[in-house]
């Protein structure tokens, strides 16, 4: 009997030391992740998802897309999975030089840009510090083009991702050769 209630408050402490830590950790992950104040862009390497997955409730789901086996056999061309919420397109074809690429910035999309072969060498650049307009913006496409310069230029290898916000003005599809994507758009939650 006594052992029993000495290992009952040790394991009642346990429990709450562990929830306590969980929730420093993530409010801590929280708040570095926080897409509004990020410095650059977001890019890792596909089997390093799972740290993403509190940014979006659809992340996991988009995340498990882009490990599927038969993504890379798919024409290029735009695929649904949750009409408007998640759909993605894929693309594969030549790169474009650095003069010729344009920032272009979403409103209602999250864009995760993901390179199944080649390299991606994307610009990126805070929206807040676009201010050449090259094109409006068109809520039909979702859509803007800045003249602005990127301010970081990152190359994105294939089984590599990256992530764009609305915060984000990005300018992909850069490179000397092919480049294989997907890039999948995620609705922003309002």
């Amino acid at each position: 009997m006594r052992r029993f209630l000495i290992i009952q408050p040790m394991t009642i402490f346990l429990v709450l030391l562990i929830i306590s830590l969980t929730i420093i950790a993530c409010t801590k992950n929280q708040e570095a992740n926080v897409p509004a104040t990020q410095n650059n862009m977001i890019t890792d390497k596909l089997d390093q998802a799972e740290k993403y997955f509190t940014l979006h409730p659809a992340f996991p789901v988009a995340f498990a897309l882009l490990r599927s086996d038969s993504l890379a056999q798919r024409e290029s061309g735009k695929y649904n999975v949750d009409g408007d919420r998640l759909y993605y397109l894929v693309s594969n074809g030549p790169g474009k030089k650095r003069n010729e690429a344009r920032l272009e910035a979403h409103r209602k999309y999250i864009d995760i840009q993901y390179v199944i072969a080649g390299t991606d060498t994307m610009g990126w650049k805070p929206l807040t510090g676009c201010s050449l307009v090259d094109s409006p913006y068109d809520s039909s496409k979702d859509i803007e083009f800045f003249a602005d310069e990127p301010q970081t230029w990152t190359p994105v290898p294939a089984g590599s991702f990256a992530i764009f916000f609305p915060t984000d003005a990005h300018a992909p599809m850069v490179s000397d050769s092919t480049i294989h994507k997907v890039v999948l758009k995620i609705a922003v939650e309002e």
